[in-house]
């Protein structure tokens, strides 16, 4: 599957954005009063996180 640059930009500027927003939800989620509460969320962004984080690297090499 071919990609213009400009997807790819775009793809890579709204996976940032992203990965901005999950990892103010862990500050977030992690600064509450009883985190372990929260444990099963926490989990789960920062798998979100880890993914988003694979995607932007496949698309930085894709763009080289």
């Amino acid at each position: 599957m071919e990609f213009s640059k400009e997807e790819l930009t775009e793809a890579r500027r709204q996976i940032e954005s992203t990965l901005h927003k999950l990892r103010q939800t862990v500050k977030t989620l992690e600064g509450k009063e009883r985190p372990e509460r929260y444990k099963s969320q926490i989990t789960l962004a920062a798998r979100r996180i880890r993914a988003f984080e694979i995607a932007e690297a496949l698309i930085a090499r894709e763009m080289e």
